[in-house]
């Protein structure tokens, strides 16, 4: 990984390191995103009584820790491996994997331009680490339409060819849901209470699209990029289903099994 942070992490930081060495009562480790190492006293390793550090980790492995305490004087950083929750940990593994599939992408254009990789990746993040923290977060607003590599002090060709493979290799793929809506109603108002609750279920999202298939179903389409929203969508129209029900009117879902 090239990506390195310049001077030491901030204390309650979420570091991911590799474990060094193995001691009786500590564990030793180099801080991947940094050129430094720490150290985290078994008493931060796990809750409860530890018989073997080796249980626990190994060398070689990578854990993500939280920063404790920096010791500027003695040159000592302090770590936690028990104080990282499960999201902390998650998002910081998610950085590092976009991170370097943004290296990545580095590496191949170096390939293609029958160039050096370091001298490539220094020359792009020279200008882009004036205003991003990470290469994968400037990739992500090229995509979105948010930034234009061309602004930065680059290669004329080199800013074009960045630009074509983030296009390429960093647009989302798309989660699609599919389904049937199926509303039946005996009601005196059935057209207009049919009406309503379609122009709820049209309303909750922009990523949702509605199509008539006739005798009371609808196709329902939700399209996002990530499976959490779109499910959050899902759940709303389900919701509002629901509050169609009564005796004399019926709604269902049926979802479409993915291919």
């Amino acid at each position: 990984m090239f990506y390195k942070r310049h001077g030491l992490p901030e204390e309650e930081e979420i570091v991911l390191c590799k474990v060094t060495k193995i001691y009786p009562n500590s564990v030793f480790v180099d801080m991947i995103e940094y050129n430094d190492s720490g150290m985290v006293h078994i008493s931060e390793v796990s809750p409860g009584r530890i018989r073997n550090l080796r249980d626990y980790v190994s060398v070689g492995r990578q854990i993500v820790c939280k920063v404790l305490r920096i010791d500027t004087q003695k040159g000592h950083i302090d770590l936690s491996l028990r104080r990282v929750n499960s999201t902390q940990r998650r998002e910081k593994l998610d950085e590092i994997r976009q991170e370097m599939k943004a290296e990545q992408l580095v590496k191949n254009l170096a390939k293609k331009l029958n160039k050096n990789v370091g001298d490539i990746y220094k020359e792009i993040t020279k200008e882009v680490f004036v205003h991003y923290s990470h290469l994968y977060l400037c990739f992500k607003d090229i995509v979105e339409g948010t930034f234009d590599i061309s602004t930065l002090n680059l290669n004329k060709e080199l800013a074009q060819e960045i630009h074509s493979a983030v296009i390429d290799k960093f647009k989302p793929k798309q989660i699609t849901i599919k389904g049937e809506v199926r509303l039946r109603t005996y009601s005196s108002e059935g057209i207009d209470k049919i009406k309503t609750v379609l122009h709820a279920i049209g309303k909750v999202s922009p990523t949702l699209s509605l199509f008539y298939l006739g005798a009371g179903r609808y196709k329902l389409v939700i399209e996002d990029f990530d499976y959490k929203p779109a499910e959050a969508t899902l759940k709303k129209v389900v919701a509002i289903l629901q509050k169609f029900n009564d005796k004399i009117s019926s709604a269902e879902f049926e979802r479409e099994k993915s291919e």
